[in-house]
């Protein structure tokens, strides 16, 4: 993996280490948010919940667009999709691992009952 997509690939697992970021993140899914609309739900400050969309922003996750005085935030889902490619590749690892667990259980098994 290229150092900078690393880089990224952290960034996207930092902001979504942190359960408020992650309700954001569902709350956009369902569409555009203002920043006091995802604060709503938190009883947060509109600063602080401003800390939050910055991290997601930082990690990719999120565009924010500035209309006004109103800040309206998006959903970009493309680091997701990468975050969860690289999730992929472990989720394999152990299914295999698993499987060969699960192959040794039931081989143990019928050598039990064989030798009954």
């Amino acid at each position: 993996m290229v150092e900078n997509e690393a880089a990224q690939l952290d960034a996207v697992f930092h902001a979504l280490s942190d359960a408020t970021r992650r309700a954001m993140l569902h709350t956009l899914s369902t569409g555009e948010r203002s920043i006091g609309e995802l604060a709503a739900p938190f009883s947060m400050s509109l600063a602080g919940a401003s800390k939050h969309v910055k991290v997601l922003e930082g990690a990719g996750l999120v565009r924010r667009e500035i209309r006004g005085r109103t800040h309206l935030c998006r959903l970009d889902a493309a680091r997701l999709a990468e975050a969860q490619a690289w999730l992929r590749y472990y989720e394999r690892f152990w299914t295999s691992r698993l499987d060969a667990l699960d192959a040794l259980l039931r081989a143990e098994d019928e050598e039990m009952e064989n030798s009954k």
